[in-house]
């Protein structure tokens, strides 16, 4: 341990010795020797003086061994010239592990933003300058490695000294947040290459422990499209929180089973989990589930969300958005869930495309459910695009460059909201914990992205440059795309919870309303008249958002169960008569 000792570790030496000269002032006096104060005095400098002596001179030597194993290992090879940013625990840490381990990288300076310690040196290394002085001092020094290691910095300051780190031709890691470290004390192991969600500058989600625990341990949790993005990380951090079951649904069995695995893996008989495949649309099938297994939880995140994909085929993205969140609601309705929260998105807010209607009326259909079901409580969470998920255009970018093609994008002022897969998943796990019913809880996605900028960005990150090394091509947008997306609409009022990034959107509308005007729906769709079948989502969703800022009418009413088969017919059943499965269905 000496080698890396630190303050601390020597102060504990000093409290040691000055121990000792309290038992040996004892010892004396039992023995009746009595001897003057500066005899102490010398006793505990000598004792002290030998005992940090022996530990320098091991570092000392320790140290030396090291260098001449160094520099035996580099003789004939290159060394790999690094500047250190960040001074700090973490930083110190870094130098010292670069120094006195058989590496080729060589700490040549340091930078900080605290001016009192520039010229300085950490541990035999110069600080010559802050953030500022980055490409100033890369260039003059013939930096080759930028290491960032500042793992307690907020994601702004991150964000800003990436950024002027990619000015230089150095490449650039980091040592990331505390929160993805194991412990305190880091390691050049640690240290890794940046990434694209860095450059996003998104702080680590903080956890109420206590309330997600009480929301989910012991109780019986399905999540529909378990296999998806989003759903499969849902499922990794439910899984920690120990429910009596968790349910995967989902109709990609591909997917589902490699989660399956994972989790299998990861947490083996602690965790008891049911994989079922089905389809959200077959509402005998979803019976059978919710009669079975009994769900207290429902996180409802099976749906089409391809944007242009869905514009090609509305009545696909009709049936299976509309109709099977309108079937799993009304399903937990009547088998007694206590919970359902639907994972929906910001293109439900003024929709300009297919998928962003479905997705506004799925927002609608749970917040009417709930004011009709005494038992279970309804809610939806609404955020952004997340890094990496399917069909994002993070993968397709990463997929060109790779393959050195032109990177495509849409329009160079295109702006989107972004967060990473667990940091939305999170969220969505402390939002239904905070949920009571009705509500629409609307994710803080921080600053929307440029999306030419994400695409220079990885290129970059990629060791290339962009315009040079790979072209940007702007294609146009897509059908039913915008330039820009929203959260709310500006006549929507914003309600604080107790978590910094997540706020409430409280609306209401009329039950028979929707009733009527989601038969009428169901039935274009079952006719397969995509024609009429846009025509009339304008008209539904103006009609039922009319409703909404004029308030309940409060009729009461009962929502229609459609069963979507061969007869597409409509039977209306109540919330509280539970359906009845065919025998011999599963």
């Amino acid at each position: 341990m000496w080698p890396f000792a630190r303050g601390s570790q020597y102060l504990v030496l000093v409290a040691g010795t000055i121990i000792q000269l309290f038992l040996s002032v004892l010892t004396f006096q039992v023995m009746k020797r009595n001897y003057a104060l500066a005899f102490y005095i010398i006793y505990w400098f000598l004792l002290t003086t030998a005992v940090f002596s022996i530990r320098f001179l091991y570092r000392f030597y320790h140290t030396r061994r090291q260098v001449r194993q160094i520099r035996k290992r580099q003789k004939g090879r290159q060394p790999i010239r690094v500047m250190i940013v960040g001074a700090g625990q973490a930083g110190t840490q870094i130098i010292v592990q670069l120094k006195t381990t058989q590496s080729l990288r060589i700490p040549v300076c340091v930078v900080d933003d605290n001016p009192l310690i520039h010229f300085y040196k950490n541990n035999g290394i110069p600080v010559l300058g802050d953030r500022n002085d980055i490409v100033e001092l890369a260039e003059r020094h013939r930096i080759d490695e930028i290491i960032v290691a500042i793992p307690s910095a907020s994601s702004e300051t991150l964000r800003d000294i990436l950024a002027i780190c990619h000015q230089t031709n150095c490449r650039v890691r980091l040592l990331p947040f505390f929160s993805e470290l194991s412990s305190e004390q880091v390691h050049l192991s640690d240290v890794r290459d940046i990434r694209i969600e860095d450059l996003l500058g998104r702080d680590p989600v903080v956890y109420d422990m206590e309330r997600v625990s009480r929301f989910i341990e012991n109780k019986v949790v399905l999540i529909t499209g378990g296999g998806g993005s989003i759903g499969s990380e849902l499922a990794k951090q439910i899984a920690a929180f120990r429910p009596a079951l968790l349910i995967l649904f989902d109709i990609c069995e591909n997917s589902v089973y490699d989660l399956q695995q994972e989790l299998m893996a990861q947490f083996g008989k602690l965790l008891n989990l049911k994989v079922l495949i089905g389809s959200i649309r077959d509402a005998k099938r979803l019976a059978g589930v919710f009669a079975e297994w009994r769900p207290n939880v429902v996180f409802h995140a099976a749906a089409h969300k391809h944007v242009p994909l869905m514009e090609i085929s509305p009545g696909e993205a009709v049936k299976n958005n509309v109709y099977g969140t309108y079937n799993t609601a009304l399903m937990a309705a009547r088998y007694g869930t206590n919970r359902f929260v639907l994972v929906s998105t910001d293109k439900a807010v003024n929709p300009t495309n297919v998928m962003g209607a479905t997705k506004r009326l799925c927002e609608i259909v749970v917040l009417t459910l709930n004011k009709l079901s005494p038992r279970t409580s309804f809610s939806a969470v609404r955020f952004g695009n997340v890094l990496g998920s399917s069909g994002s255009v993070i993968p397709l970018f990463e997929k060109q460059i790779r393959e050195h093609r032109p990177v495509t994008v849409t329009h160079p002022e295109v702006e989107r909201f972004f967060m990473t897969i667990p940091e939305a998943s999170s969220l969505v796990l402390q939002a239904g914990a905070y949920a009571r019913g009705g509500e629409i809880f609307v994710l803080d996605m921080g600053a929307s992205v440029r999306i030419d900028d994400l695409a220079r960005d990885l290129i970059r990150l990629s060791g290339l440059v962009p315009d040079v090394d790979v072209p940007i091509e702007y294609i146009g947008l897509r059908p039913g795309e915008k330039m820009k997306e929203e959260l709310f609409l500006k006549d929507e009022s914003i309600v604080r919870t107790d978590h910094e990034k997540i706020n409430i959107l409280s609306q209401i509308n009329d039950p028979d309303l929707l009733s009527r005007e989601v038969q009428k729906l169901l039935l274009l769709t079952s006719n397969g008249d995509e024609t009429g079948l846009d025509d009339f989502m304008d008209h539904l969703l103006s009609v039922l958002e009319n409703d909404i800022q004029a308030g309940d009418t409060g009729t009461g009413g009962r929502l229609p169960v459609v069963p979507y088969d061969s007869t597409y017919e409509i039977n209306m059943q109540s919330l509280d008569e539970p359906a009845r499965v065919p025998a011999g269905e599963d």
